[in-house]
């Protein structure tokens, strides 16, 4: 009978030992957080907690990746990372290709850093009747110059359309190809350095929630390690405490300078273009609403857009990409 027993102990001893084992070597738990993200302020602000090593300190493995906005859509709709940093709307484009996710974190809402940018003598929306607007087609740009035009008794057909990646329209307004173009910070501010006598003549301080920047997770991804997730969160919203306390803001804006490659004082203004949710802020475009206020509301007007330009074909279920939990229960 001891024989007997001293044999079940071993099998228990062994069996917890492969249990731990596997726990350690587990592919879920050994691989870090993969986040890809690009060059908006409200993204950037994570260089902070990377550089502070703030992710460590909340006991949570991640590994943050550099991309042109375009590609790190691409890379997560291939499965190449766990979360990608976009727009709302632009979250809802990867989703209706096969890539879903959920926004988990609203960073920031754009306060002036997406504009529309005209040449010399033109001074307001009105003026581009009849006029050239190069902007990439089908994305976020596209979507406030049509607000844009709306609220000035405008339509699509008053203008010609040129589709003109993001990145490359300050160049394309310098050649005159364009009379106007639509970009976010830094194209846009590199569009009036660039052009004489251009100027911002509609910006996304005119429609604040137009455009949210988010933290968007694959299902998978949140389902398997939630309580990691949890942990990011929290070690956001640190960041946003560290970027917005007057005491701190001169360092955090120093480190985010560094990360594009730019002075802090050059940098500095972006950050007033981008107004950077606190949690209690984060919490309120969270709830449920038909307008611009609302996550729900701006996503919605997003999915419409995106139908009528068929970017894609199927209307989205919004509820189904707003996981709201691990911010509403901070």
């Amino acid at each position: 009978m001891r024989q007997l027993h001293n044999s079940k102990k071993l099998v228990k001893s062994l069996t917890a030992f492969l249990l731990t084992c596997f726990t350690i070597i587990s592919p879920a738990q050994a691989e870090p957080l993969k986040i890809g993200y690009s060059d908006w302020p409200g993204w950037v602000a994570w260089e902070v907690a990377i550089e502070k090593k703030w992710f460590a300190e909340a006991g949570v493995d991640v590994k943050f990746e550099w991309f042109d906005y375009v590609a790190s859509m691409d890379a997560f709709a291939a499965g190449k990372l766990d979360a990608v940093a976009v727009t709302n709307g632009d979250a809802l484009v990867t989703g209706a290709t096969g890539a879903k996710s959920v926004i988990i974190i609203i960073n920031d809402y754009s306060n002036g850093n997406d504009m529309v940018v005209a040449k010399s003598g033109i001074k307001s929306i009105a003026d581009l009747k009849g006029k050239k607007v190069g902007v990439e087609v089908g994305f976020v740009s596209h979507l406030m110059l049509l607000n844009a035009l709306e609220k000035n008794g405008m339509t699509e057909a008053d203008v010609t359309l040129v589709n003109v990646p993001t990145n490359e329209t300050p160049q394309v307004l310098a050649s005159g190809d364009v009379d106007a173009i639509v970009a976010w910070q830094p194209s846009s501010g590199q569009a009036l350095q660039l052009v004489p006598g251009s100027k911002a003549v509609y910006t996304s301080t005119d429609e604040p929630g137009l455009i949210y920047d988010v933290l968007a997770v694959s299902p998978g991804s949140l389902a398997a390690r939630k309580d990691d997730w949890a942990k990011v969160v929290d070690v956001w919203y640190k960041t946003v405490n560290y970027i917005l306390d007057p005491a701190t803001e001169a360092d955090a804006v120093s480190i985010m300078a560094a990360r594009v490659g730019i002075s802090p004082e050059e940098y500095k203004p972006f950050l007033k273009g981008t107004k950077i949710l606190k949690l209690d802020e984060a919490k309120k475009a969270y709830a449920k609403g038909d307008g611009f206020s609302s996550i729900y509301g701006s996503s919605k007007i997003s999915d419409d857009f995106n139908l009528k330009y068929e970017v894609y074909t199927e209307p989205q279920d919004i509820d189904s990409y707003i996981g709201g939990s691990l911010t509403l229960s901070r």
